[in-house]
């Protein structure tokens, strides 16, 4: 599928508001997962939990008041309404249950994603879009916030294997940090059928520091996920293992990622 040009004013006004905005850090670990081309019908309504948990993680906080991932479980409903021409609205409403036994609503995410570039059905091809995303999070879980996420989607799939890269970008829209360049975070997904409604591979997630000023490997954060995606229509179940490679990231995090159907 070509690009449509009449979805241009939609690519940049996510754009504009990167251009306006300044860098942050995004801490809180709700979501863990690459973007594919996956997208909800115009008047179709979707919702994915997301489940995530740090067995053995940071235990010290980065500043006051942070809540660490480590010993805790994180609970993430994200609503979702396929929209025409191409895109489809969300919303995430995180909940955080802490290892000191607290529950916490940690705030909401907006976000907005379109896929204007599919491939062939049944073919092999590429698949690319963008996503944005509006955070509005409490102080003890993101430092900044309020932060934007900008979520480049890039992929290739053929019956057998499927291939996505997401070079995502945060942003901060208040704090000290809202001032710097953005966060780099890019993410990478490679999976390959292996039966029927079965696929098994890694992802892999980092952060790299700021765009302007990659950091060196031993002060980034780097996760290597065995993943696998199970598809029994209309549920679908993305299960992973988690593997820090660096001393300044979690050790194991397990996540699982269950899209729920829901009527009109």
């Amino acid at each position: 599928m070509g690009l449509d040009l009449r979805n241009a004013p939609v690519c940049a006004a996510l754009l504009m508001v990167c251009v306006w905005s300044d860098a942050g850090h995004a801490a809180l670990p709700d979501e863990i997962q690459v973007y594919v081309d996956d997208i909800h019908e115009p008047g179709r309504y979707g919702l994915e939990l997301h489940v995530n948990t740090t067995p053995d993680g940071i235990s010290a906080p980065e500043y006051p008041g942070e809540v660490v991932a480590a010993g805790g479980t994180r609970i993430t409903p994200e609503f979702a309404y396929g929209l025409p021409d191409d895109l489809e609205a969300g919303a995430y409403l995180p909940l955080v249950h802490e290892s000191n036994g607290d529950d916490r609503a940690t705030g909401i995410k907006l976000r907005l994603k379109w896929v204007p570039v599919k491939q062939a059905d049944e073919g092999p091809g590429i698949f690319a879009g963008l996503n944005g995303e509006l955070s509005q999070v409490r102080y003890q879980f993101e430092s900044e916030r309020r932060g934007f996420e900008l979520r480049p989607i890039i992929g290739w799939r053929n019956p057998q294997w499927l291939v996505a890269a997401n070079p995502v970008l945060d942003f901060a829209l208040q704090g000290p940090q809202r001032h710097e360049a953005p966060d780099f975070a890019p993410c990478l997904k490679i999976a390959r059928n292996v039966g029927p409604g079965i696929a098994a591979g890694v992802e892999y997630y980092t952060l790299l520091g700021t765009i302007n000023d990659v950091r060196p490997w031993s002060q980034t954060q780097e996760t290597l996920y065995g993943a696998i995606d199970i598809d029994r229509a209309p549920w679908n179940v993305n299960l992973g293992i988690g593997r820090g490679l660096t001393n300044i990231t979690d050790r194991w995090t397990i996540k699982m990622i269950i899209e729920i159907p829901l009527g009109r």
